[in-house]
């Protein structure tokens, strides 16, 4: 098995060209995001966490993420894949069978719509790390590059219960999205975003997400008074 330092620098260059053809919200930057926000958190469980399991886990975890984005059935999950490449990777170094489980784990559970929930420190660091990227600024600029990308409105035109109503399955908060270009960066914050400090895992986390949502909500605030042709200043 080579050092853990030489593996990690091995499996960072490996994913950053795997991942050229990924799109800005989820291309090798974010990846390199989640790594550094795995590392914060695990500072406060030193001792318990396994880094080396956790950095690889963190670099791997959307290694396959282009297969689901090029997929047109809705059958791909990334989570899966990534986890199958992640084998595939780390058994050509060498890397033991027991702990290329152990990341593999970590990869299948850091997403919401698998079935795979994190129970080890090192899947719920993870987990938690992903969705920290889905808020904040870094949250803010990557709902607009979908925006963009699918041609949503920058600020909707429609009640948010019209829009539950109408776009999502089963009239639910939490159902699937019917309509991608009807969405919107604020229906993204309100039917998703702003509950996710609550599903987090580390305590750690939490406080970082609170602070991030509390960043997003006064922003969307402020873009609300903006659109109405107010001068934008908002009380928190």
């Amino acid at each position: 098995m080579e050092n853990s330092d030489f593996l990690v620098s091995k499996i960072k260059e490996i994913v950053q060209r795997k991942m050229k053809g990924v799109g800005p919200s989820h291309d090798f930057s974010h990846v390199m995001r989640v790594y550094r926000l795995c590392m914060e958190i695990a500072k406060e469980y030193r001792g318990r966490v396994d880094a080396e399991v956790l950095k690889l886990a963190a670099l791997l975890h959307d290694v396959a993420r282009e297969r689901e984005d090029r997929d047109k059935t809705g059958k791909i999950c990334h989570a899966t894949e990534s986890a199958r490449e992640a084998e595939k990777i780390l058994k050509k170094f060498g890397y033991p069978e027991e702990r290329i489980e152990k990341v593999k784990y970590c990869i299948l559970a850091h997403r919401f719509r698998t079935n795979v929930k994190p129970k080890t420190l090192e899947a719920k660091i993870l987990f938690d790390a992903d969705k920290l990227d889905m808020l904040g600024a870094v949250g803010i600029a990557r709902s607009f590059m979908t925006a963009g990308k699918y041609g949503q409105k920058i600020y909707p035109e429609i009640p948010l219960k019209e829009y539950v109503k109408e776009n999502l399955t089963d009239g639910r908060l939490e159902g699937r999205i019917k309509d991608i270009s009807k969405h919107s960066p604020v229906f993204e914050f309100e039917t998703k975003i702003k509950h996710i400090p609550e599903k987090l895992y580390t305590e750690r986390a939490k406080r970082m997400a609170e602070k991030r949502v509390k960043f997003m909500r006064e922003f969307f605030k402020r873009l609300e008074g903006e659109i109405k042709g107010e001068d934008g200043v908002c009380s928190a």
